[in-house]
């Protein structure tokens, strides 16, 4: 081989190295985020309307209110409940921690609803009555029977603007 060609293939090989070990670590400190901020930063926004199709502090539906939040820590998620259910980890109900993400059926038409886990049996969404707010997962009254699944999506970040 040529010294030139050796040259080329060392630049090449280097450069897919740094490009995946880039993307590694945009992956690694999404995951990093503690789970807590997450919440905290979820928390924050308790009170604000609901608005179909909101994504921002003026009026968040359910994936909106998500995926504004993820996004404050560098975890970008697709839009819609149905996309959040169709990546990340599945978890059992059993097995919840704090900022995973919990799904419901609210339509009869597979999952239609998100939410976030915050702990103590309660998770954090953007109800179409009532805005941003806290309910029980277990609610025997509406969101028990509604319950689909979580997923934990930390590591699913994706690096964009």
């Amino acid at each position: 081989m040529t010294s030139l060609f050796k040259k080329i293939i060392t630049i090449f090989s280097l450069t897919v190295i740094l490009a995946a070990g880039t993307f590694a670590g945009n992956t690694e400190a999404a995951s990093s985020v503690a789970s807590t901020q997450i919440v905290s930063s979820a928390k924050s926004l308790v009170g604000i309307k609901y608005r179909t199709g909101g994504t921002t502090k003026t009026g968040f539906d359910c994936s909106g209110f998500v995926g504004y939040v993820y996004k404050q820590h560098g975890v970008y998620l697709p839009r819609t409940a149905a996309g959040m259910y169709s990546t990340g980890t599945s978890v059992k109900k059993s097995n919840l921690a704090v900022g995973d993400l919990v799904f419901f059926n609210t339509t009869g038409k597979g999952v239609s609803h998100v939410g976030m886990y915050i702990g103590s049996g309660k998770f954090i969404h953007a109800s179409t009555s009532k805005g941003v707010r806290v309910d029980k997962i277990n609610d025997p009254y509406y969101w028990g029977s509604k319950y689909v699944g979580a997923k934990k999506v930390a590591k699913v970040a994706v690096a964009r603007k």
